[in-house]
């Protein structure tokens, strides 16, 4: 990533012919905001003068609290490639702030920082490296989108049973513009379902990253005239799309603290407690990396993605936790439950602070299991003492709500303004009639 000072900033702005600039920040759902200025406002953006009503943005303000303050982030400017050669438009990711320059708590962003503060305070350092799926679907007529593909490709099939190639290699070209290193692209298991993965990243840059992924994505897909969703399960019937996490952990000087070659699974005691945390909260932790009611759509039986709350240390893709080997040491553990459309910065910070609390508390995982357990009947897991997933989105609120630990990192105001909504959304679902039970009940009864 460039480091950018205000001087910096104001010669390329100059140089690029730079006219418009977007100063994006994330909603507590994980959904890009910004508001634009143009050039002529570019002193007041690098004084941290913007400012928008925090009501107008869900679980932000009251109506009668003061406005936020948008503090730009200098090393995320960034121009669009996709944007006119003359007049360009570029970006900043924004920081939140009070009127007296206090960081805004429920800015999801300023919760990841904590948190790695606390990690640093540790001695920790943490890379992430997520592998984010996608499906690009038709346009209608009208511009709407719809849930209908022409292709029948499946894994790593190629044109023309891949007829999103040619979409998906200009997504690619798009963030190497943006300085992204792109690892790899293919077609994943399921008709127009895509996977693009970048190399992993710190923490904070690579929840940046992942916001300015999915912008990039979506409006690639437009100009190819598709449609992006990273929607969990868009279809019924075949895998739906995950985002599987990477978590890597280094100390202040950069040596992987998860390794130890002289272990017989590979992991260090660091290693272990870290995956003990993260299982122990697994439950709240799906209220928000699988965040919405059809993320748990994605999470049942029968379509690859984890169901059952165990780890291994083999390459057991049936494991919901599994540990990476390269060269012979353990370098990152994998959390193969999380969605896109989860809120990449909450994600990342209630993985990190669980993580922690295993190593602050020595806690030991339970022992790794290196069979097929979604072949396993269920008394052999019970045996073994394997849980499963919140079965829905109610039940994942109801272990977030009860866990302090991941209510603390939140911070008591986004915590309740985020089950407060997720409870809405779980309503209006459980109230509504879908069209199955149309069609199932309607003529019999």
């Amino acid at each position: 990533m460039a480091h950018y000072t205000k001087q910096d900033i104001i010669h390329i702005v100059e140089e690029e012919d730079v006219e418009f600039i977007r100063l994006q920040f994330t909603d507590m759902f994980g959904n890009f905001k910004n508001m634009a200025v143009t050039t002529s406002q570019l002193d007041k953006v690098l004084e941290n003068q913007c400012v928008f009503n925090g009501s107008a943005i869900e679980g932000f303000l009251s109506m009668q609290e003061p406005d936020i303050y948008l503090y730009p982030d200098l090393d995320t400017f960034e121009i669009f490639p996709w944007r006119p050669q003359q007049g360009k438009v570029a970006r900043f990711i924004c920081d939140l702030h009070r009127a007296d320059g206090t960081p805004f708590l429920g800015d999801s962003r300023h919760i990841l920082k904590k948190v790695l503060e606390q990690a640093a305070g540790m001695g920790y350092r943490f890379m992430a490296g997520p592998e984010c799926e996608f499906f690009l679907f038709d346009l209608a007529q009208d511009g709407n989108a719809t849930t209908e593909t022409r292709e029948r490709g499946s894994f790593f099939d190629i044109s023309p049973m891949d007829a999103g190639e040619n979409a998906r290699r200009e997504m690619v070209m798009t963030l190497e513009e943006m300085d992204f290193e792109v690892e790899a692209s293919y077609h994943a298991n399921a008709p127009a379902q895509h996977e693009i993965d970048f190399r992993y990243a710190g923490a904070l840059t690579s929840a940046d990253n992942l916001m300015t992924f999915r912008m990039v994505v979506r409006t690639i897909a437009r100009r190819h005239g598709l449609h992006a969703t990273f929607m969990p399960k868009p279809k019924s019937g075949v895998e739906g799309s995950g985002m599987h996490l990477n978590l890597s952990l280094h100390d202040s000087d950069g040596k992987n603290i998860l390794s130890n070659v002289e272990a017989e699974d590979g992991l260090s005691d660091e290693g272990r407690y870290f995956i003990a945390g993260l299982l122990s909260h697994i439950g709240g932790i799906t209220a928000i990396t699988n965040p919405l009611v059809n993320s748990y759509k994605r999470l049942v039986p029968g379509y690859g993605a984890p169901v059952y709350i165990a780890w291994s240390a083999a390459a057991n893709r049936t494991a919901l936790v599994r540990t990476g080997f390269k060269r012979g040491k353990v370098n990152r553990v994998e959390l193969r439950c999380p969605d896109p459309s989860a809120n990449p910065y909450l994600a990342l910070a209630v993985c990190i602070a669980a993580g922690l609390d295993g190593i602050k508390k020595k806690q030991l995982p339970p022992p790794c299991v290196d069979g097929n357990i979604f072949a396993m009947t269920q008394e052999e897991r019970r045996n073994l003492g394997i849980k499963s997933l919140p079965e829905h989105l109610a039940c994942a609120l109801d272990a977030l709500e009860e866990d302090t630990l991941l209510r603390e990192v939140l911070g008591e105001k986004l915590s309740d303004n985020y089950l407060a909504a997720k409870r809405a959304e779980w309503k209006e679902y459980r109230t509504s009639v879908s069209a199955w039970e149309v069609g199932q009940y309607l003529d019999r009864f």
